[in-house]
């Protein structure tokens, strides 16, 4: 043991040696060309080489969702990376919700401790974001400051400053992009509904061959959101309303029943056409696609398109499956990681940011075999030799079609998730 330790010991005295050699070279530099550049480039120079320098030889804790194998090998191979190139040490903390991460750093924060907390770096969006924002727990103004964030095109891209419509601040760094995705069993079904509408009469005619997770499970909670989306945009249509409007801003007491009475309606009559007539729901997108497998369902759908690719080579799905977008919109949204305000390692922390929006990074993650995770990145904004990188050969059969999502919607503001899962337990969770 004590062999152990003095090791341990060795590493952080040759990790923290190398880290003032760095500095003081760094310094060297950005003194020798400051006569030779404007003071803007130098001043931008100069802070990156500042955070290289002190980020590097550290460890990094990634507190991430951990119940994908894919993207647990993608972050193994993100490690060795950083490591090649920072001699940093990046730690991937399996998560099952990333509330357990919020969780932490708000008890950490009323143990006031402010400066070492256990949580460098977190994969987050949505209503965790939104609760971290609120509470002041994530550091501020640093991602849109990161060299690769210019690659995401960010003037004429608000996807990336904005999640769930809450203004990011420089508090997360874009890292990905993910839709909803249906797919299907093509020798039980010929044609796939396309659109909301589509589906409800497609169950009608194929009653107990869909369902949905019930909440508060986050695929289940996606497809209810949709149908929301969907439901107040034809409604918008045919009147001449604006009512959807209201998703973009929090949920009120005033505008609670308008918003979400359309969607009670629609299940009322949408359910007993479900599997088991509505009476039961599965628990997870797993269990929904056991059914699938099981014969049982003929459509289902994911939020992470390469997992049906994924699920039929290792055979938990038939060779028989296709992916597909609905045509009227998938519900899409940026996910991103950011660094909480007490973080040990906050330099650390950005660079291995930084080289996961790197064209590098970004590539092999879109890659269908490694995730199939939609890149961040635009492509203008990318030399000829690093769009090559996303150059792919010919995906899987079951796989999602390239390009063949034609529009994308917005997700509601974070307050409407506890909007709806409350209502839906209150009419649907109980029965009899």
């Amino acid at each position: 043991m004590y062999a152990l330790k003095s090791l341990s010991v060795l590493k952080n005295v040759v990790r923290y040696s190398s880290y003032a050699m760095a500095l003081s070279v760094c310094i060297g530099i950005s003194a020798s060309t400051a006569s030779s550049t404007t003071d803007d480039n130098n001043g931008k120079e100069s802070a990156w080489q500042q955070v290289e320098a002190q980020g590097a030889n550290q460890d990094v804790y990634f507190y991430a969702w951990g119940g994908d194998p894919q993207i647990n090998a993608y972050l193994q191979w993100a490690a060795k990376q950083v490591d090649d190139k920072y001699n940093i040490n990046l730690v991937h903390v399996k998560l099952s919700d990333t509330s357990e991460a919020v969780s932490r750093v708000l008890a950490e924060k009323s143990a006031n401790n402010d400066d070492q907390g256990s949580v460098d770096l977190i994969w987050i969006n949505g209503a965790n974001f939104a609760t971290m924002s609120e509470n002041s727990l994530l550091l501020e103004q640093w991602a849109n400051k990161l060299p690769n964030f210019a690659l995401t095109d960010p003037d004429n891209n608000p996807a990336v400053n904005f999640d769930f419509g809450v203004p990011t601040n420089g508090m997360e760094a874009p890292w990905g992009q993910a839709s909803l995705t249906f797919y299907y069993d093509n020798l039980s079904v010929n044609a796939p509904p396309t659109t909301l509408n589509e589906l409800t009469n497609w169950t009608k005619q194929n009653p107990g061959r869909f369902s949905y997770p019930k909440p508060p499970d986050f695929l289940g909670m996606s497809f209810l959101k949709y149908a929301l989306v969907m439901l107040h945009e034809q409604h918008d249509a045919d009147t001449g309303g604006d009512i959807s409007a209201h998703l973009n801003t929090p949920v009120t007491a005033q505008n609670e029943a308008m918003v979400l009475n359309p969607l009670w309606d629609f299940l009322d009559e949408f359910h007993p056409t479900l599997w088991r007539e509505g009476e039961q729901f599965v628990q997870t997108g797993a269990q929904m696609r056991r059914l699938v497998d099981d014969t049982e369902l003929s459509l289902a759908f994911t939020f992470s398109a390469p997992e049906v690719p994924a699920a039929v080579q290792r055979y938990d799905l038939p060779q028989s499956i296709r992916s597909y977008a609905m045509s009227d919109g998938s519900l899409s949204n940026t996910h991103f990681v950011a660094i909480p305000y007490n973080a040990s390692h906050p330099k650390a922390a950005q660079l291995v940011a930084n080289f996961l929006m790197s064209p590098e990074a970004q590539a092999k993650k879109q890659t269908a075999s490694i995730w199939g995770d939609k890149t961040v990145l635009v492509q203008s904004t990318l030399t000829p030799e690093q769009q090559d990188l996303f150059k792919t050969n010919k995906p899987h059969p079951s796989a999602l079609p390239f390009d063949s999502i034609k529009r994308t919607v917005s997700e509601p503001h974070p307050s409407w998730v506890e909007a709806i899962m409350e209502g839906w337990q209150a009419r649907y969770g109980v029965r009899p």
